[in-house]
């Protein structure tokens, strides 16, 4: 290249070199946004209680259980229901063929006739007592015999009762006829079982818990119990204290108020309340952290306007609350809304108060 190509690259080269330098120092400077305070929300702890619900699965059964046993034996004569039927209490279920129900009969028939006839001959002998026809030894013999008599009545008619009883056999209790198979002509023997009937009302639910939960019910817990989206309460009325070898559970017997429409033997979920601390320090359980495994929380400075990390010791956890067992007190103020940006020491803008100081410092201006 010539001399005088050279010099006309140098000017360009120069030219391009002070246009770049020009635009660099009259580059606007780059704005550089303040990240903004985090905005949270502040609650003071309140006292109150703590239910942790453990869910489970339990069987219905009618509050009352009769057998119906007959007393007497024999063959099946009529049958007046089928199993299903309610039943009143005392309501014939079905009659038997009782022998001894008519030996009775024939007992008690003769120990009459002998009776009335002993009563015919004593007032006879009365009037001949009277008149002095016969001695009063002799009167008094034929009285003693009609005594006698008497006394044979009663035993009489109280052993016909007894077998007429066991000819009809009745409900003991009124309520469904759970079980019931008998037809006529089946034999029956006597103190055998012939169906059960579950009283109406009140209806139970059992279940077995582990030992934890256990120990946490007592007789007079309430739990609720769900099927079909139906809901049912009721009250714990028996808990085992000893354990099944089998399932290494403990058996726990509850009643349930209107649960007619509960069949006996469904299987149903019911909840008990197996922990529960009264009268505690809560928060909501999202405002509290944990790091290895200890808890924290960040209270609100008014006087710095700053997050403070407390260290603080909890206790029974639900779904929703925390209790608190020490660490703070009732006045602090927890923040309770979570941000990144919350640290110890960090500034942080309570809710419903980020445009106070924007507008206090317009007004000064």
């Amino acid at each position: 290249m010539n001399k005088a190509g050279k010099i006309a690259a140098g000017v360009v080269i120069v030219g391009v070199l002070g246009t770049f330098v020009f635009m660099r120092l009259n580059k606007p400077a780059e704005v550089i946004e303040a990240v903004p305070d985090p905005t949270v929300r502040i609650e003071n702890p309140q006292k109150g209680t703590i239910e942790l619900q453990t869910g489970l699965t339990g069987t219905i059964s009618p509050a009352e259980s009769v057998y119906i046993i007959p007393t007497g034996a024999g063959e099946v004569l009529e049958v007046y229901v089928k199993a299903g039927d309610r039943v009143e209490k005392d309501q014939p279920l079905f009659r038997i063929d009782n022998k001894q129900f008519d030996v009775a009969k024939i007992s008690l028939d003769t120990v009459k006739l002998n009776l009335k006839d002993a009563e015919t001959n004593l007032n006879r002998m009365r009037v001949l007592y009277e008149s002095g026809d016969i001695s009063a030894q002799a009167y008094e013999q034929v009285e003693s015999g009609v005594k006698t008599l008497r006394l044979q009545l009663e035993s009489a008619q109280l052993n016909y009762d007894i077998q007429e009883d066991a000819s009809v056999v009745c409900a003991p209790i009124g309520g469904i006829l759970e079980q019931f198979d008998v037809e006529v002509h089946d034999m029956i023997g006597g103190g055998g079982m012939s169906g059960i009937i579950s009283g109406e009302g009140n209806k139970t639910v059992e279940f077995s818990v582990s030992e934890r939960v256990m120990k946490g019910i007592q007789a007079g817990d309430p739990l609720t119990v769900e099927k079909n989206g139906s809901s049912y309460e009721g009250v714990i009325t028996e808990v085992g204290t000893m354990v099944n070898q089998q399932t290494g559970l403990f058996k726990v017997k509850a009643s349930l108020n209107n649960a007619d429409a509960l069949a006996n033997g469904t299987m149903v979920k019911l909840y008990v309340t197996s922990e529960k601390a009264e009268n505690v320090m809560t928060l909501p359980v999202d405002c509290v952290s944990y790091s290895n495994g200890d808890a924290f929380v960040y209270t609100y400075d008014a006087d710095t306007g700053k997050a403070k990390k407390v260290p603080v010791e909890d206790g029974l956890i639900s779904s929703e609350k925390i209790e608190i067992e020490s660490g703070l007190t009732y006045s602090d103020e927890v923040i309770v809304s979570w941000t990144k940006e919350l640290y110890d020491g960090a500034p942080v803008v309570l809710a419903g108060e980020e445009g106070k100081d924007a507008a206090e410092t317009t007004a000064a201006n």
